[in-house]
């Protein structure tokens, strides 16, 4: 009589041991400042994991992620057409026709007729408890480069973290996007022509800082290599070379000209950028960020070497600074219906530049510099755009750029009369999932000095059609 009793209280007993210890976990884990999947700390104030961790040796700390990082791999194809053939604005990339490379290099321009813009491979995933890595490629038919590779700290206190690696700038708002986040097809005319065609992109590392705030507060700063055609252009001492042939009698002499181009070594880092954004809270359906940011480059060497032997420098230092803002609306449609976004940036650049000219002279070196004179470049840009999702999976949108509205600038040695220009952009895309895109746009540029010049026109329309297609998966991108 007495067994069914004894039985029944038997396994009620061990049942009771790992529900207990179950529960335990459940208590723990939903401690506040525990994080999510893990056990809150001791009372002691050790976290019993890495405790864990630390007695069982180095191999214990894994990822939790070693075969299975987030793999994607996204396809731009763009087609354009052009009315006439398309020039930088007057005062950028000295006036000459912007090519965007035509094939050679990697580039983010479009040209006219089909092409298959880049095929962009990213692999990023936690590395173990402590780093985030990401790599991300840019695959065309000439090349392949490393956009960015770097590392990510995940466990440094009080909300620092620190960035280390090949990365795009977080100075503004469309600087750090890829192509595949932009809302047009081509990217704002500040960002081509005031960083360069792939924006300012370098190799360093960025302190960034979350403080504990009501409202979303973010401030940072970079110490980067200094590698940017737009604000941080080094070359170094190289040496020139030019070989001619001249006709003595009848008989062909063979005469090589040689010498250093007159740049100083300057090693990085050489460029150094503050950034700052901040998120008031407007309401549950808006969202608002602004953000400022700045920059001094203490090196920005170029120059260009002609085939007669002249050689041209540029040599100084440079710094810019920075406004942005932006605006999202959720309508709390289906696929974006409803939704609207507003964005606006406003980038500020002066170079200090030494500007000296040389030619080769009889002696098979340079003479003496002919010109040797101190030039002051100071430039603007702007953009501003919106894009509203008119109907389920559609969205269409406007931008405007303006850019050279202060213009100091200067062809070789003299001065460049150049004023604004501006863009007029329409676009409208389709997203059958959030995988594809398909998007139509058109663009009127408007020049200054709205002639032909040299058989080029300045002012021109560009028709452009482009599928975006991602494969796998791709992190969600930020604000």
């Amino acid at each position: 009589m007495m067994i069914k009793p004894l039985a029944k209280a038997l396994a009620l007993g061990l049942l009771s041991v790992p529900l207990a210890q179950a529960q335990t976990a459940q208590d723990t884990s939903q401690q506040p400042g525990a994080a999510p999947g893990t056990q809150a700390t001791q009372g002691n104030g050790i976290d019993p994991r890495r405790e864990r961790l630390q007695l069982a040796g180095d191999s214990a700390v894994t990822s939790g992620n070693r075969f299975n990082p987030a793999i994607s791999v996204i396809l731009d194809g763009v087609y354009g057409n052009f009315s006439r053939e398309v020039e930088s604005p007057p005062g950028f990339d000295g006036g000459h026709d912007h090519s965007h490379g035509h094939g050679h290099g990697h580039s983010h321009g479009v040209e006219e007729g089909f092409q298959l813009r880049e095929a962009e491979i990213a692999i990023s995933g936690p590395v173990d408890p402590y780093f985030d890595m990401m790599v991300q490629l840019g695959v065309t038919e000439n090349d392949i480069e490393i956009e960015e590779a770097y590392i990510t700290t995940r466990a440094l206190p009080a909300g620092f973290q620190i960035k280390a690696g090949k990365f795009l700038s977080d100075v503004g708002y469309i600087n750090r996007q890829h192509i595949h986040d932009w809302d047009f097809v081509d990217q704002p005319w500040m960002r081509e022509f005031m960083f360069g065609d792939e924006g300012l992109g370098d190799t360093g590392l960025q302190f960034s800082w979350l403080p504990p705030t009501v409202n979303y507060t973010r401030i940072g700063f970079e110490v980067l290599e200094g590698n940017n055609p737009g604000v941080a252009n080094n070359i170094g001492s190289e040496r020139v070379a030019l070989t001619s042939v001249e006709n003595l009698g009848g008989t062909p002499n063979r005469i090589r000209f040689r010498d250093y181009n007159g740049l100083d070594d300057k090693t990085g880092p050489r460029l150094f950028t503050l950034f700052g954004n901040y998120a008031p809270d407007i309401g549950f359906d808006h969202a608002i960020q602004f953000g400022a940011s700045a920059g001094h480059a203490t090196s920005f060497q170029d120059q260009e070497f002609h085939s007669s032997g002249r050689l041209e420098t540029w040599d100084g230092d440079s710094w810019f600074a920075g406004l942005d803002v932006v605006y999202k609306y959720n309508g709390a449609g289906v696929m974006g219906h409803g939704n609207i976004t507003l964005q606006g940036e406003y980038l500020l650049r002066t170079k200090e530049l030494n500007y000296v000219e040389r030619e080769f002279d009889s002696t098979s070196s340079f003479g003496a510099p002919s010109v040797d004179r101190d030039l002051r470049f100071k430039q603007d840009a702007l953009y501003v755009q919106g894009v509203y999702g008119f109907a389920p999976r559609w969205n269409a949108g406007l931008r405007l750029d303006a850019i050279g509205m202060t213009n100091d600038s200067f062809d070789g040695g003299d001065r460049e009369d150049a004023s604004t220009s501006y863009r007029y952009t329409g676009q409208v895309s389709y997203a059958p999932t959030e995988f594809s895109r398909l998007r139509a746009q058109i663009s009127y540029n408007d020049l200054h000095e709205g002639h032909d010049h040299d058989g080029h026109g300045h002012n021109a329309w560009q028709l452009m059609l482009q599928y975006n297609i991602s494969l796998g998966e791709h992190g969600a991108h930020s604000f």
